[in-house]
C-alpha cells in the first residue's frame, strides 16, 4: 500500500478533495454527482434504514456512474434477495470504522464478504457495484473500490479490503489519522469517512491517466 500513501501524501489531494465535493462552489454546483453519494436523502446508514437496500441507495449509487439492473433492484427491494441481504446487513457492524474493525469482520467468508458475494452473484452486477452498495451502507467500515482504483492500487491478497485494512492499522493508525487530517485540511464534512475520502484522493489522482469516466 505504499502507492496509496503517496496518493495521499501529495499536495494535489487537497485540491483534488475540494474541486469533488464542490467546496466553496454554489449549492448544487460540484462538479461530480459523486459527491452526493453518501449525503443523499440523508445517507444510506441512517438508523432507520441501515439494515436494508433502499430506493434512494439505488440511485445513490447511480452518482458513481453505476446502474443496478432493473430485474435485481426490484428483487432488492420486493423480493427474497432484499430480505436476505437485509438479514446480512442486521449483522454487520455500522458505527465502525475500517480502522476500529476486527480482521474477522472484512475476511473471505464474513458477514460483509457473504453480502458482497451475494450480490456480486447477481445477473449483471459484478464486483463494482457490489462493491458501491456496500459501501452505501457502510460508508464507515467498507470502501469504494472500482476500476480505478484497482488500477492505481492493484489487487492485493487474499483482498482488497484486508489489505487496507492492514495499511490503515499499521504504525500506530497513521494513515487512518493522515486521512482524517487531510479531510480536516481539504475542508470536507465530517459525514464523509475516512474511507471515501481516501476512495476520493486515489480516484482523482489516477483518473486523467486514462481513466477518464465521470463519477
Amino acid at each position: 500500500m505504499e502507492r496509496l500513501r503517496a496518493f495521499i501524501a501529495d499536495p494535489q489531494a487537497v485540491v483534488d478533495l475540494r474541486r469533488y465535493f464542490g467546496i466553496d462552489l454554489p449549492p448544487r454546483k460540484a462538479t461530480f454527482t459523486g459527491s452526493r453519494f453518501e449525503h443523499l436523502a440523508g445517507g444510506g446508514d441512517r438508523s432507520e434504514v441501515a439494515d436494508r437496500i433502499t430506493a434512494e441507495d439505488l440511485v445513490a449509487v447511480q452518482t458513481l456512474s453505476v446502474t443496478v439492473p432493473a430485474p435485481v433492484a426490484l428483487d432488492i427491494l420486493e423480493g427474497s434477495l432484499g430480505a436476505r441481504l437485509s438479514g446480512l446487513l442486521h449483522a454487520i457492524p455500522k458505527d465502525i470504522d475500517m480502522v476500529e474493525a476486527e480482521e474477522s469482520d472484512l475476511a473471505p467468508g464474513s458477514l460483509a464478504d457473504q453480502a458482497w458475494q451475494l450480490l456480486e452473484d447477481q445477473p449483471d452486477v459484478g464486483w463494482v457495484i457490489a462493491g458501491k452498495l456496500l459501501a452505501r451502507k457502510r460508508p464507515r467500515l467498507l470502501p469504494v473500490y472500482d476500476k480505478v482504483v484497482r488500477c492505481a492500487l492493484g489487487r492485493p491478497r487474499p483482498s482488497f479490503w484486508l489489505a487496507l485494512h492492514a495499511a490503515l492499522r499499521a504504525d500506530d493508525r497513521a494513515l487512518h489519522r493522515q486521512l482524517l487530517a487531510l479531510r480536516q485540511v481539504a475542508g470536507v464534512p465530517q459525514t464523509v469517512s475516512a474511507l471515501r475520502v481516501c476512495d476520493v484522493a486515489v480516484w482523482m489522482s489516477h483518473r486523467p491517466l486514462g481513466h477518464a469516466c465521470p463519477r
